[in-house]
């Protein structure tokens, strides 16, 4: 029997961040180490990776079951070279049809997505965590309206999957306010909001799962995540919600350009 995996919050950076110059230099180097030593941390190699990205959404969970998935390069404005990377992970089309199952059999509604590709929020962590792109991988979406009760609800839907061996990967940002970075009145902010998510994330799990629900009352909430902009935070629900009774933890966390960021783990 495969060992069971934990589930992951990951930050994936800005676009491409990891794979251009980028000013200053050395900006991205510390979210890049951690991203890379991810993989040495697990209890054994993943039999597959399931990525909810934050740059999918839609008003059902979309899940991709495509056998070998395309990149989707969402981003706009780099280097020429950006567009070129290559990740030719294979993707899982029966566990794919099985998150679509268990998500359907928890009452929520989802569907099976053969066309989409692995977007930036997949490939461009994925290129540092497993840079041999042997791993199968299934893309899940967000749900559009955000309600972190039923991203919770979908995570606790697909929990049983660590036992087979799936590694759960969220992937965001734990700030995300375009208009931040390197404002100085905003260190703070992100510093009181960034206190209280690791607050919340290692909590009793219970616990963990109430305040993640209502995060909008965290201080400062809605100017780290504005309205109707808080999909990277979202992934985080999933992977607390498929933790069970796992205990949270901060992995990583870095104040990038005044912005202070974390990484979480559970179990």
């Amino acid at each position: 029997m495969p060992a069971t995996q934990p589930t992951l919050f990951i930050p994936h950076g800005a676009g491409p961040c990891f794979f251009m110059d980028w000013p200053p230099a050395g900006t991205w180097d510390a979210m890049e180490a951690y991203l890379r030593g991810i993989a040495a941390t697990l209890p054994e190699r993943p039999r597959a990776l399931l990525v909810v990205t934050s740059h999918w959404q839609d008003a059902a969970f979309r899940v991709s079951t495509a056998a070998q998935p395309e990149l989707v390069f969402d981003y706009y404005g780099f280097p020429a070279h950006t567009y070129e990377l290559s990740y030719p992970a294979p993707g899982e089309p029966v566990l794919a049809q099985q998150v679509v199952e268990r998500l359907q059999a928890a009452g929520l509604d989802a569907v099976a997505d053969a066309e989409r590709g692995f977007d930036h929020g997949t490939f461009i962590p994925l290129m540092l965590m497993f840079p041999d792109a042997e791993i199968p991988v299934v893309q899940m979406s967000l749900r559009r309206d955000l309600d972190p009760a039923a991203h919770l609800q979908a995570g606790a839907a697909l929990a049983a999957l660590r036992e087979q061996g799936v590694l759960i990967i969220g992937s965001g940002m734990s700030f995300h306010n375009m208009r931040a970075g390197g404002d100085p009145r905003f260190v703070p902010i992100a510093e009181d909001f960034d206190n209280w998510l690791n607050a919340a994330v290692g909590a009793e799990p219970e616990q963990c799962r109430v305040a993640l629900k209502t995060w909008e009352q965290a201080p400062h909430a809605r100017l780290c995540h504005p309205p109707r902009a808080e999909e990277h935070l979202l992934p985080l629900m999933v992977a607390a919600g498929a933790a069970g009774q796992d205990r949270g933890r901060q992995t990583y966390r870095e104040r990038i350009n005044g912005i202070t960021l974390s990484g979480y783990q559970f179990g």
